[in-house]
């Protein structure tokens, strides 16, 4: 065996170089395939033309013919626009967490404290100065022919129901 000079060992290594740099670029020759190859765009036949999909972006895109060739149009995208209103929602929830948590903010408030009266509290009877009586309303006409009706009522039922009892038991005797 003879042993290895310089000049034989930057001959191999520049012939190794030239190997590796022409296996590499065929290789990436081969990744970097045109876009009119089989690969990037898979057509399928629709009634109005072909449906192109871009298989790199996803995206799609009807081709039709017209007079003057093909024309591709693309495809809009529902989900881009779910995407697009689910981030708005998403900022409005964050908006309104932030107004929560900020506090209520009470809009025409006013500084001086309200009355603590209960409008529909009754007012209290009316005590003269120095005697000790006590005015009680009387009830309005209305009132009182409300209570008369209902008595009236009350009775003739009463009396009805005692001829009836009474016409029952004679009836059986």
């Amino acid at each position: 065996m003879r042993p290895v000079t310089s000049s034989t060992a930057s001959w191999l290594a520049a012939a190794s170089f030239a190997v590796v740099m022409t296996v590499s670029g065929s290789l990436l020759a081969a990744q970097s395939a045109p876009d009119s190859e089989n690969g990037r765009y898979t057509m399928t036949p629709i009634p109005e033309g072909v449906l192109r999909l871009d298989t790199r972006t996803g995206t799609m895109s009807t081709c039709t013919r017209n007079g003057s060739g093909w024309a591709c149009y693309a495809v809009p995208d529902e989900r881009a626009a779910f995407d697009a209103e689910i981030g708005r929602l998403q900022a409005e929830v964050e908006k309104l967490k932030g107004q929560l948590a900020a506090g209520p903010t009470v809009s025409g408030k006013i500084d001086e404290a309200l009355p603590k009266s209960d409008p529909l509290k009754k007012t209290e009877p009316k005590v003269a100065e120095g005697d000790r009586k006590i005015e009680i309303p009387l009830p309005s006409d209305q009132d009182v022919d409300r209570v008369m009706s209902f008595l009236e009522k009350a009775w003739r039922r009463l009396i009805d129901m005692a001829n009836r009892v009474q016409k029952d038991v004679s009836g059986k005797i």
